[in-house]
């Protein structure tokens, strides 16, 4: 019989012991990371890049950050942390971006949050060369910093400047040799920021369109002002340098970038020049 309670006093000990672990499971601390995603919805890691050229009316402009955090969303708001990394950074504070919040303010009952973080388009250095700016969640306020370095930085490289596209030599008959304020102007005029590639499985089928784009471009070229009537809301107007038979064709919301319309006397017409100081015709 004592054997009997013995045996019971323990089995009752374990079960005891079993719904007090069910009662307290492990509480880890909540953090915070960036949650950028490939096409496979796997983490991306990779730095972003951004160039203001594809939006020259632009003075600065918006890229969202979204964050996500570990653990069950809660009933009230949260503070949490984004730091610029100096090691990762060229880009100059108040010059290129705009200075970040010391904390964020994630809402009550969400797991997720964009944080907006300002470039700036102001330093015509940029047509030249790039900046870059590191961004980490960093411990503080309601989140801890305990997760892998990778998951928590994202570097961006931005600049004001343009390549050529891939594209450009299967529509160089139409648009002539590629050139920097060319391709800035074609995407402010065409209507589109690309052309179709002809290398491409039934490219055939966008010829029309693509065609309608240069157009468009080269209606631009010939006729600036009557664009610029025509299209009030991209805010772009033609001004004449003073002492001087030449225009300055600028976004008001982007003074800093213009681009110059000459006049030739040997054909009586005006022309925008490029870099080289050459006609742009097509």
């Amino acid at each position: 019989m004592k054997k009997k309670m013995i045996y019971f006093l323990l089995l009752s000990l374990v079960f005891w012991a079993c719904k007090k672990n069910e009662m307290m499971p492990y509480l880890s601390a909540d953090n915070v990371y960036l949650h950028y995603l490939d096409k496979d919805k796997n983490q991306d890691t990779t730095t972003i890049s951004y160039s203001f050229a594809y939006n020259p009316g632009l003075a600065q402009d918006t890229l969202w950050v979204p964050v996500i955090v570990t653990g069950p969303k809660v009933s009230h708001s949260r503070e949490f942390v984004l730091s610029v990394v100096d090691s990762l950074t060229t880009a100059v504070k108040g010059t290129h971006y705009e200075a970040l919040k010391t904390s964020y303010t994630l809402p009550a009952d969400s797991s997720t949050f964009k944080i907006p973080v300002i470039l700036k388009n102001t330093d015509a250095a940029l047509e030249t060369k790039s900046v870059t700016l590191g961004l980490r969640t960093t411990a503080g306020g309601d989140f801890a910093a305990d997760l892998p370095l990778p998951l928590r930085t994202k570097k961006v490289i931005f600049s004001n400047r343009l390549e050529r596209p891939s594209w450009w030599i299967y529509w160089q008959s139409e648009l002539g040799e590629y050139g920097r304020i060319k391709h800035q102007l074609f995407l402010i005029a065409s209507g589109t920021v690309d052309l179709v590639d002809m290398s491409k499985p039934d490219a055939y089928l966008q010829i029309p369109r693509t065609l309608y784009y240069i157009d468009n471009f080269r209606f631009f070229l010939k006729d600036p002002a009557t664009w610029i009537a025509r299209n009030p809301d991209k805010g772009y107007v033609l001004v004449k340098k003073e002492s001087s038979n030449e225009y300055e064709f600028y976004a008001e919301a982007a003074p800093g970038k213009r681009f110059v319309l000459k006049y030739f006397a040997q054909v009586n017409s005006y022309f925008f020049v490029d870099e080289n100081g050459k006609q742009l015709i097509i």
